[in-house]
């Protein structure tokens, strides 16, 4: 499903200076589930370090994305590709590895990245490493911070397509809902409430129910028990012809003809 252009429009200050830099990816599929991560949270400029021709045609994982792989960015080097960056984030996963540099956790950095992108005189640039080694130690020196997505302690690191959708999930999730979220729905009237509590009286009566356990058909109880299940206004009638049903088919003198 594509990125609705509403959402696109609404993310453009943000999103559209923030640059997703791959650098020395090995899986051509990895690259298509980046690609449609990208477009899924309204992310278009994918640029990619690589010293060896990429099949993008066959990354069949990027339904959809076509768009996002073929205005994709190659570069020689780490230096070109983030070029025109005036802020650059790379991403770890910590390990053991003697870092140089302040690491932020995802979720508190988010925010921030969202307002340099959005207030900066040119892009903000995210560096996600090799599936298998990462981000090198001289790949890490261009960064001004790192981020790290937490994870539980016996992981080892995460999927490369993985990461970069919980990261962009994270850098929109505080923004404004892309599509129209459906309208609540309205309560039932208390006349919907009645007719439903009248009718489950008479199943409760016709089932005998009444018989063991004439305390709970109260009128106080049945009010109560009826407001706690929170109906719907639409779901009234459904209900009571349901009820109606039930009430017929107990052979109750009072319901006459099958409803």
């Amino acid at each position: 499903m594509s990125c609705p252009q509403s959402f696109q429009q609404h993310a453009a200050p943000a999103t559209q200076r923030i640059s997703v830099v791959l650098v020395r990816p090995r899986n051509v599929l990895n690259i298509g589930a980046v690609a449609r991560a990208m477009l899924d949270f309204g992310f278009n400029d994918l640029r990619i370090v690589t010293d060896y021709p990429l099949p993008f045609q066959e990354a069949r994982s990027a339904v959809d994305a076509a768009s996002v792989l073929a205005s994709a960015q190659l570069h020689n080097s780490l230096t070109d590709a983030i070029a025109d960056a005036r802020i650059v984030y790379g991403t770890t996963a910590l390990g053991e590895r003697n870092l140089q540099h302040p690491v932020d956790v995802l979720r508190s950095a988010a925010r921030t990245i969202h307002q340099q992108a959005a207030q900066t005189d040119g892009r903000v640039a995210l560096l996600f490493g090799s599936e298998k080694t990462g981000l090198s130690n001289d790949e890490l020196s261009h960064c001004h911070r790192l981020l790290t997505i937490p994870m539980h302690a016996a992981g080892i690191s995460m999927n490369l397509g993985q990461a970069v959708a919980v990261t962009l999930y994270e850098l929109v999730r505080d923004t404004d809902p892309p599509r129209n979220l459906p309208e609540p729905a309205l309560p039932a009237t208390a006349a919907d409430l009645a007719r439903f509590q009248e009718l489950l009286r008479g199943i409760l009566q016709a089932s005998g129910y009444e018989e063991r356990h004439p305390g709970n058909l109260a009128d106080s109880n049945l009010h109560r028990l009826v407001r706690r299940l929170a109906l719907p206004s639409d779901d009234i009638p459904g209900w009571l012809g349901m009820l109606r049903q039930v009430l017929w088919r107990l052979g109750s003198p009072t319901t006459g003809a099958r409803p």
